[in-house]
């Protein structure tokens, strides 16, 4: 073999091992008021790809992309499938976590609670259909409890927000806390052969009716809307001491979010979770 060939093999080979060190993790939020606390805490870049709001940074021998898929099933599951679509051979994730905020249905948790549920559902639109379940991976749920995150059990993903204290007490005994897209997220992800896991933070007690209909401010990109809410508001000016006071307890648990995530995904790598996804996927 020539030199030149040599020189190229061992390239190559010492492109292999490079990749073996670096981990590729996708951490979904709904909203981007979810994330900016993160973005406060580590840079992020801003990258605009096919429609997709993505930011991008690293994290030692973690690439770390952030997707903000919008509110809902239907709008994280089209986010998602666009997302994985381009992730191919050389972009693949290792890991993709589902994060952002989500109600509780236990009285037990309190907002601001980071929870890791083990298994998730989706609410069923026929009341006679068996509810899909999925269950997150378990090396992965493990560590986020170790960092100190509530052991739930299971995650309800809903298909509109959960705004009455009356619908999660009948919503209580199917699981602990709701979202509107962890189960599609997860699902998808797992097609697509990344190892998932979910870690939120409380927003809203099982006790609490949410101040106002929020299912009534959403934009046509599922985004929460301003000017729906000032609508809403307007309709009834009295909720809004209520209002601020959600959305103060809501910042609160999306930075405590932060802070939690931007360690976790650091000790996935350390822990050399990345390399074990690699070799589940390959097998």
């Amino acid at each position: 073999m020539s030199e030149c060939g040599e020189r190229g093999n061992r390239a190559s080979e010492a492109r292999k091992q490079g990749a073996k060190k670096t981990m590729r993790v996708l951490v979904t939020f709904a909203v981007d008021a979810e994330f900016a606390p993160w973005r406060k805490l580590r840079a992020f870049r801003h990258i605009d790809y096919d429609g997709l709001q993505l930011w991008c940074t690293v994290a030692g021998t973690v690439q770390i992309t952030v997707l903000v898929t919008g509110i809902g099933t239907e709008s994280s599951a089209q986010a998602m499938g666009l997302m994985m679509q381009m992730a191919d051979e050389n972009k693949h994730f290792d890991v993709c976590v589902s994060s952002g905020l989500a109600g509780a249905l236990d009285e037990a948790l309190m907002p601001g609670d980071i929870i890791a549920p083990q298994s998730l559902i989706a609410e069923n639109k026929h009341a006679e259909a068996p509810s899909e379940q999925l269950k997150v991976h378990p090396e992965l749920r493990k560590q986020a409890v170790a960092m100190g995150a509530i052991a739930a059990d299971c995650l309800l993903t809903s298909n509109q927000v959960m705004a009455k204290a009356s619908a999660k007490r009948a919503c209580s005994s199917k699981a602990q806390s709701v979202d509107m897209e962890s189960f599609e997220i997860v699902k998808e992800a797992q097609a697509w052969g990344a190892q998932s896991v979910v870690v939120r933070a409380i927003s809203d007690s099982a006790k609490e009716d949410l101040p106002i209909n929020f299912n009534l401010t959403l934009s046509k990109k599922q985004q929460v809307s301003v000017s729906k809410i000032v609508w809403e508001l307007a309709k009834n000016p009295v909720a809004l001491p209520a209002v601020l006071r959600f959305a103060a307890q809501s910042r609160k648990a999306a930075g405590k979010l932060a802070r939690f995530l931007d360690s976790y995904v650091q000790t996935m790598a350390s822990d050399g979770q990345g390399s074990r996804s690699r070799e589940a996927v390959a097998s």
